[in-house]
């Protein structure tokens, strides 16, 4: 008696373990970032809401991010320019980050070969 239990061979299957690690992890960062960033916002649509939009005071310029309607948007932009002008400083970067610097030395080597070959043509 060999208590027939089934065949004496154990089948060959490749290895599950990287797709449940790759489940738990992924698991993990959606309960520990999406959740609370979804309830942030969920808050922020339901309890506090767009804004409303109200006559300017007389004097007052508003800022470029008080013109978002949404306060996650307003927030965001704000604190993106604060970061600029502090990176700025540090840096001792010019004053115009979003123009292109412009130097007039090469403007007026072009000026100057453009009226060369102008003196050339004869106009």
């Amino acid at each position: 008696m060999s208590g027939g239990h089934g065949p004496r061979f154990m089948p060959l299957t490749p290895s599950r373990w990287q797709w449940h690690k790759f489940k738990d992890t992924a698991h993990y960062y959606f309960m520990v970032g999406l959740i609370p960033v979804g309830l942030i916002v969920f808050y922020a649509n339901v309890f506090i809401g767009p804004a409303k939009l109200t006559e300017i005071p007389e004097g007052y310029e508003p800022k470029h991010w008080e013109y978002h309607r949404v306060g996650i948007q307003r927030n965001g932009k704000r604190l993106l320019e604060k970061k600029i002008r502090l990176k700025m400083a540090e840096r001792h970067d010019y004053q115009g980050y979003y123009t292109r610097p412009f130097d007039a030395k090469y403007y007026r080597i072009s000026k100057e070969a453009a009226e060369y070959l102008r003196s050339l043509r004869g106009d």
